[in-house]
C-alpha cells in the first residue's frame, strides 16, 4: 500500500446509487409495485437500470409512459408520494454495497480522510439506506438534494457537501458513476473518479474522468494518486 499520509484532511465525496450501493433492484422494484397496482406492466430491470441517475420521479414517469399511460406526468405527480412510502419500506430489501466498498471506506477513514455522501437522493432516504447496510457511521455527513441550494450537476451540491465536513475543494476527490457527478466535479474544480459499473446512459469512460475505476479495491490508490498530483 502506498503512503497514505496525503489522505489526512482530504475530502472524498461519494455519489450513492450506482457508486457506493447497488440500489437499482429496490428502486425499480418500487416503480414496478406502483405500476402493477395501477394495472400497468412492470418495467424490465435491464431497461431501467441505466436511468437510475435521472432520479426516482423521472423513472416512475418513464415507466408509466412506457406502459402506455395516457397522462404519465399527471399520474406521476399523483402517485409519487405512494412510491416514496413504498420505497422507504423496501429501501434495502435487495440493495447492497458494491464489492470492496466497505474496506476502502474504512481505510480512507482511518487515514484521516473526511468522507461525505453527495447524492441526488433525499437525505432521509439516503441515511435510511446506509444505516440499514451498516454504512452510515463511515461518513462524516450525508448530503442529499434537499439539503443544498441546487442538486448535481450543479457544483453547489458538491461545494456545500465539502463545506458540511469542513473540507477544502482543492483537496477533494469526487467519486461517482454518471454525468451528474462529472458535471459537478468539473464545475467545482475537483478531481474526478468514476466507476464503470454504475447507472449511466453515457459510458463512464466517455465522461473523461481523471481515473476510471473497475473495482473498489483500487479506490484508495486512485485517491492517493490524484491528491499527490494536485
Amino acid at each position: 500500500m502506498k503512503n497514505l499520509s496525503i489522505l489526512n484532511g482530504a475530502t472524498i465525496a461519494f455519489d450513492l446509487d450506482g457508486t457506493l450501493v447497488e440500489s437499482a433492484p429496490d428502486l425499480i422494484g418500487a416503480v414496478n409495485a406502483i405500476l402493477m397496482s395501477e394495472g400497468f406492466k412492470p418495467l424490465a430491470y435491464e431497461a431501467g437500470r441505466p436511468f437510475i441517475s435521472r432520479g426516482a420521479r423521472w423513472l416512475l414517469q418513464w415507466g408509466l409512459e412506457n406502459a402506455g399511460d395516457p397522462d404519465p406526468a399527471a399520474h406521476t405527480a399523483a402517485l409519487f408520494g405512494r412510491f416514496i412510502s413504498y420505497y422507504a419500506e423496501h429501501v434495502a430489501d435487495e440493495s447492497k454495497p458494491f464489492p470492496g466498498v466497505i474496506d476502502a471506506l474504512r481505510i480512507l477513514k482511518s487515514a484521516g480522510a473526511k468522507l461525505v455522501v453527495c447524492t441526488n437522493k433525499p437525505t432521509d432516504l439516503s441515511r435510511t439506506l446506509l444505516a440499514k447496510l451498516d454504512m452510515a457511521d463511515l461518513f462524516d455527513a450525508i448530503v442529499g438534494l434537499d439539503a443544498v441550494k441546487a442538486a448535481k450537476p450543479n457544483p453547489a451540491h458538491l461545494i456545500e457537501a465539502v463545506d458540511a465536513v469542513g473540507g477544502d475543494l482543492a483537496r477533494t476527490v469526487m467519486v461517482g458513476d454518471a454525468d451528474t457527478d462529472a458535471g459537478a466535479a468539473r464545475s467545482a474544480g475537483t478531481s474526478l473518479i468514476l466507476v464503470d459499473f454504475g447507472y449511466t446512459e453515457i459510458p463512464a469512460a466517455e465522461l473523461a474522468p481523471d481515473i476510471l475505476l473497475h473495482h473498489f479495491d483500487d479506490l484508495v490508490g486512485a485517491c492517493v494518486a490524484l491528491l499527490n498530483d494536485g
